[in-house]
């Protein structure tokens, strides 16, 4: 089959690099345009351009999928079949009737469960214990297209947005291979979903990286493991931003939230609304990521002191 691939994130690579070792003809890889980052604003390209380079495979990098001057580009390939993992814009109805076959994306989630943009991130945020990968075939509606396949994944208590993507991103390239080579066996018909049950997950903003104390223990644990390693969970200390990487849930017998009440071998111990988080890996502003015990050591932290 003649193959147009779409994707922008990391999350992609793996499914980009099992379709470049199968028989399909991967005609084009489209991905978002390179745009600056970092401070000194440079131009990056995205870890699917990077990844098809390697590969020698052509590139497109439209400003708008749906534009007219991107259609014709498509149109011109005659493609089977469009695949698309975590590419980044919402394909139009004018897009998806392109491919004889259809298009075929490869989501982060057990959906219904966590349409939308953050699926990983969610999951992790709401104390999931499990997760998953879903081939399904696309419609214009938000990830509500029919399901063709499904992985489900345990989640670790202790897992991070970081390790969970990865593992997701190779259960989905192994989800994409069994797709295809149902699709040329018998067929693959969809399953629809149940959209009574479906869930969403928007993306990540600021006002969801910032630590609120008065929050459990365990949510607050479950928002630095689900926002590591980007954009990292953090609340002000001393008039600056401080950075968790990891904290532990501990109890707590009594104490105001976002305070100290004890000084561990971990690091310190901060009080929340129901029990209380250990800071066993932090970043003050302007500075490197530290241990919490290295924390305390260096900063002279007192009981009682607060973040705010």
């Amino acid at each position: 089959m003649k193959l147009i691939f779409m994707g922008t994130s990391s999350f992609a690579v793996p499914s980009l690099k099992t379709l470049a070792a199968t028989a399909h003809q991967l005609a084009l890889v489209v991905t978002r345009p390179d745009k600056p980052a970092g401070r000194g604003l440079q131009i990056h390209s995205s870890a699917i351009k990077k990844a098809a380079e390697e590969l020698q495979l052509p590139t497109f990098q439209p400003l708008k999928i749906g534009a007219e001057e991107s259609r014709n580009v498509l149109e011109e390939l005659q493609p089977d079949l469009c695949i698309v993992a975590a590419y980044g814009q919402i394909l139009p109805p004018s897009v998806l009737s392109i491919a004889r076959l259809g298009n075929i994306n490869v989501h982060a989630s057990l959906l219904p469960k966590y349409r939308g943009a953050a699926p990983i991130q969610r999951a992790l945020m709401a104390g999931e214990s499990e997760s998953g990968v879903t081939t399904m075939w696309m419609s214009p509606g938000m990830d509500e297209g029919d399901i063709i396949l499904q992985k489900s994944l345990s989640i670790a208590p202790e897992e991070t947005y970081g390790a969970l993507h990865d593992r997701l991103a190779e259960a989905g390239a192994q989800a994409l291979l069994e797709t295809l080579t149902g699709l040329a066996g018998a067929g693959l018909p969809g399953r629809p979903q149940d959209p009574s049950v479906a869930t969403y997950a928007p993306p990540v903003t600021p006002a969801d990286a910032r630590i609120c104390w008065n929050n459990p223990a365990a949510a607050i644990h479950d928002q630095v493991r689900a926002l590591n390693p980007s954009p990292g969970a953090y609340c002000i200390w001393r008039g600056k931003r401080l950075k968790l990487w990891k904290v532990e849930k501990a109890p707590v017998k009594e104490g105001f939230p976002g305070k100290i009440v004890e000084f561990c071998i971990l690091g310190p111990l901060v009080a929340a609304g129901e029990g209380g988080v250990v800071l066993a890996e932090v970043q003050p502003e302007g500075r490197k990521w530290m241990t919490g015990s290295e924390f305390l050591r260096g900063y002279r932290l007192s009981l009682g002191e607060e973040f705010s």
